[in-house]
């Protein structure tokens, strides 16, 4: 049997794409699991979407439960699924099980900022946590300077 192959694009058939994503290592499915940014958070990181990861707030945008904003409590890389705090089932003999949600139908409303390493893949991202407002005193003294020698 062969091996994944990098060099695949897309196909329409259904089953060659479920089977692309089920033979995917962890890394190429890791960036499956991006989910869209709110508009406010995309015009200030300036992307469209993301990885999921743990802590973010998201917005559920289809199914049964749509409209309610939850936390992340857990990702599975391996099952493409995400689970949310306090999003369960009850079975049929009482036990209650946390619902599997697919990240196409949830969207990000606040970002965990936590993890350093993931702000280092966004520059715009970590260019603002350096500057943190020292680049505008820096310009003001500048400027400053620039009228006490005219």
């Amino acid at each position: 049997m062969k091996t994944f192959s990098k060099h695949w694009k897309a196909s329409k058939n259904p089953s060659k794409q479920r089977k692309y994503t089920a033979k995917a290592p962890l890394h190429t499915k890791r960036k499956l699991l991006s989910v869209n940014l709110s508009k406010e958070l995309r015009k200030k990181y300036e992307r469209r979407n993301i990885e999921i990861r743990k802590g973010d707030k998201v917005k559920i945008m289809r199914g049964k439960y749509k409209g309610k904003i939850k936390k992340v409590s857990e990702v599975k890389t391996k099952r493409l699924k995400i689970y949310l705090e306090g999003i369960q089932i009850k079975k049929i003999e009482g036990s209650k099980v946390n619902v599997a949600l697919r990240p196409s139908n949830l969207q990000i409303i606040e970002l965990n900022i936590d993890d350093k390493k993931r702000m280092k893949n966004n520059k715009k991202i970590s260019k603002e946590e350096k500057v943190s407002g020292t680049k505008s005193q820096d310009s003001s003294l500048k400027q400053e300077r620039k009228g006490n020698k005219k």
